[in-house]
């Protein structure tokens, strides 16, 4: 065995017999590369051997040597066996450690610690007291947020006009106000309700064909219902923050006139046993009537409420507040007797009424309770519609210098009991401000709640302490009407060009809403770049401890 280890490594054979030769205690003198010799009398060259050769097969002389101390039951030495002429030290003994696998957690550390935030005096914008301490190539930016006119299904301009001719309207209008090239899409996400799923999702493919958008590009639907609009901005957000794509297009549409809302086949009987789900099949101007009898929503504040979104509906748009993000469509008009077309083009809501009164109001009878509250003047319209929201990385819109109106800072959808399923908003707003890193709803500047009932959307105010000035300024959904698919989309359009507006006075905005089966969905949106940098009306800051993501500060 001794002949054949000489054949395999002569070297370092002659190199242990040279050792064996020298005197008991002596010491070779040492040289870089090479291994030092141990006392004859600590360490027997067979256990030397062993250690170097043998199982442990070592990769380096130091190595053999501590593994042969080890053997021996000897301390291992506090400091390296050799040491190079220099006087450096040679690098420890390399250990394995198992690779992570992709995209597997890291390890905790050992003593782990919340961080914890401050919240520093601000430094960009007099609306609100977080400090801006720079800015995150990642985060999420709405670069474009436009919608269609919205017109009362049946009798409104839009009532002939297909979903495809909407969607491929604000898909070309978003791309085209932008600059983006259709190809740089990395995914179509259209929120729709009413419409057959399977011939809705063909319906948003044919859409961006119409518009230009190569075949490469993905389409999808999502339904939540009420909330489908604003789920498909959150899902385009989630798919951004993940790295999925760089730029995507969320969208939402209805088309209220073909597809009104119905019930199809039969029901499961075994609902009987479940009290809770029997809420989920309750017409939701019912589910309006329970809020107003269990939370004390009365008729008269209920007009007074729809009165006022009309109001401020017809003030901002003869202000011309809504040009900015309303799209024209080009479309037809049919007479329903002699079938033929007229060409027009729609560019403006027609279901606002600047002159209706709380009085006016009144006199209307109730639709779902013969002693109750809700009519068909204080809940929201049945509207055709459409709207697109464009978003990309802020990395993507410095590179194509493009303005951002807002960054998308956090969403919540969450459940509430489908009997009273227009309290959605009261619990989906806090979860939403929570997330985003703020303290409490006093920091939102400007809402935007969906009007789908004036009972529910007073209570969520009343529940939350909002101030009612706060709350859609430029009317909401019983003016405006909602179109359910669209809405959220259209929300966050509405929000943002408002949020532009107010410039510094507005750094905060919240898009809500209570869906249909009883949930609430809400989104955070911060205003765009506009509001970056040091502004003199700053207030100061005592006392709160949070701060949105990239403003927090870790201490």
């Amino acid at each position: 065995m001794r002949g054949d280890y000489r054949e395999r490594e002569p070297e370092r054979a002659r190199a242990r017999e040279k050792e064996e030769r020298e005197p008991a205690g002596g010491r070779r003198k040492q040289v870089f590369g090479t291994r030092a010799r141990a006392p004859r009398s600590s360490v027997s060259p067979a256990l030397a051997r062993d250690a170097r050769i043998g199982s442990c097969r070592c990769k380096t002389r130091r190595n053999a040597r501590a593994r042969a101390l080890v053997l021996r039951g000897a301390p291992f030495p506090a400091r390296p066996l050799l040491s190079p002429p220099d006087g450096r030290r040679r690098r420890p003994p390399f250990v394995f450690r198992r690779p992570l696998a992709r995209n597997s957690p890291l390890p905790p550390p050992s003593n782990p610690s919340p961080p914890t935030t401050t919240q520093q005096p601000t430094a960009a914008g007099d609306s609100s007291a977080y400090q801006r301490l720079g800015v995150a190539d990642d985060d999420v930016v709405i670069v474009a947020a436009l919608r269609t006119p919205l017109t009362k299904a049946r009798r409104g301009g839009l009532r002939d006009t297909d979903a495809v001719d909407l969607l491929s309207t604000v898909f070309k209008a978003a791309l085209a106000q932008s600059g983006v090239e259709p190809a740089a899409l990395g995914d179509i996400v259209v929120g729709s309700v009413l419409g057959p799923s399977s011939q809705r999702a063909n319906e948003a493919r044919i859409a961006s064909f119409f518009a230009g958008i190569p075949e490469q590009v993905p389409v999808r639907t999502v339904n939540r219902q009420c909330s489908s609009g604003l789920q498909a901005v959150a899902d385009v957000a989630a798919a951004i923050r993940a790295g999925f794509y760089t730029v995507g297009l969320a969208a939402g549409v209805e088309t209220m006139t073909a597809h009104p809302m119905t019930w199809e086949g039969g029901v499961n009987p075994r609902i009987a046993d479940f009290p809770v789900a029997q809420g989920c099949l309750m017409p939701m101007g019912v589910t309006s009537e329970n809020v107003a009898a269990k939370f004390g929503v009365d008729r008269r504040t209920q007009d007074a409420f729809a009165a006022s979104s009309h109001r401020k509906a017809a003030a901002a748009r003869a202000a011309g507040k809504f040009r900015d993000e309303i799209v024209p469509v080009r479309t037809v008009t049919r007479d329903p007797k002699s079938g033929d077309e007229t060409p027009i083009v729609v560019s403006e809501d027609d279901g606002i009424r600047p002159e209706v009164t709380p009085e006016a109001l009144a006199q209307l009878k109730t639709v779902f309770k013969k002693d109750g509250t809700t009519t068909a003047g204080n809940a929201s319209q049945v509207t055709d519609g459409a709207a697109a929201v464009l978003l990309m990385t802020r990395r993507e819109a410095a590179r194509r210098g493009l303005p951002i109106l807002g960054v998308f800072r956090s969403f919540a959808a969450v459940g509430v009991d489908p009997s009273i399923m227009g309290v959605g908003p009261a619990v989906a707003i806090p979860a939403a401000v929570k997330s985003a890193g703020l303290s409490s709803v006093d920091d939102v500047d400007v809402f935007e709640i969906n009007e789908a009932f004036a009972s529910q959307a007073t209570y969520c105010v009343r529940e939350l302490g909002i101030d009612p000035s706060k709350v859609n300024p430029n009317g909401g959904a019983i003016a405006l009407g909602h179109p359910l698919g669209a809405t959220g989309a259209r929300c966050v359009a509405t929000l943002l060009h408002e949020m532009r507006r107010r410039g510094r006075a507005a750094r905060f905005g919240v898009v809500s809403m209570c869906i249909g089966s009883g949930m609430g969905a809400a989104a955070v949106f911060e205003a765009g770049g506009e509001n970056d940098g040091p502004l003199p009306h700053a207030r100061a800051v005592a006392g709160q401890a949070t701060g949105l993501s990239r403003d927090a500060r870790a201490v």
